[in-house]
């Protein structure tokens, strides 16, 4: 969700001002990813290097996420969305990480959309976690490291009961992945867009939707291959 700080100040307003643009666009995706059916929705909003960020917006930032949660997941609970938040926790405020927790437990047995927050969170950190803890069972005799598979260090990752993510979107002009999901988005479509992500509305949806509908995914196969296993099958008689 990039182009924040650059909405504001076009506008002439200070950067936070932008973010809180931004969660009104959260809010508005929200509700057209679960009008649609979309069962997954993973949203990038404070990465592991946002911490480098000046600390005065930082904590505006910090402020900015426990005032949202605590507006938002009511309304989230009753639309039957489970909340998740994926990154790590232990720079947050005591008050954030608390917050979050009640979020979690409050929304967990929701089985609509799945809203995903990724929060202090980086790709390279979500894979070097997950190799730890394998290094770790086989430090302990529980696995020998000739028996590591992909589908171990994928069990290991933040998001691994979900699936993985049939669509990347990113706002604001920039044209790469920024340490996101850098394990789940192996085969992932990806979609660019110079709309500022405040400005990203059900229309700014619908277009890159519509540029994933008219791709073909073939995960190594030739295209005729999944134009076959597309093709229904003749019954036999």
């Amino acid at each position: 969700m990039d182009g924040n700080g650059r909405w504001a100040q076009q506008r002439g307003l200070p950067r936070i001002a932008g973010h809180r643009a931004g969660v009104e666009a959260v809010r508005g995706l929200v509700k057209a990813c679960a009008a649609r059916g979309i069962e997954v929705l993973t949203l990038f909003a404070f990465s592991s290097e946002n911490w480098r960020r000046p600390k005065t917006e930082v904590r505006l930032l910090m402020e900015l996420f426990i005032s949202a949660l605590r507006q938002e997941v009511r309304k989230l609970h009753e639309n039957n969305v489970r909340l998740r938040i994926i990154g790590e926790r232990g720079q947050f405020p005591a008050s954030l990480a608390a917050a979050i927790a009640e979020a979690e437990a409050l929304t967990r047995n929701n089985s609509g959309l799945t809203l995903v927050i990724a929060a202090s969170y980086g790709g390279r950190w979500d894979i070097t976690r997950a190799v730890r803890r394998l290094a770790e069972k086989a430090a302990s005799g529980a696995l020998s490291p000739a028996d590591i598979s992909e589908r171990m260090v994928a069990d290991e990752l933040c998001l691994h009961d979900l699936p993985e993510p049939d669509l990347f979107i990113r706002s604001g002009g920039e044209q790469r992945v920024s340490n996101y999901l850098l394990w789940q988005l192996a085969y992932t479509e990806l979609y660019f867009t110079d709309c500022l992500w405040p400005d990203f509305d059900e229309r700014q949806l619908e277009l890159a939707l519509a540029s994933y509908a008219r791709r073909q995914r073939r995960f190594g196969r030739t295209g005729e291959q999944v134009g076959a296993m597309l093709r229904p099958q003749r019954a036999g008689g």
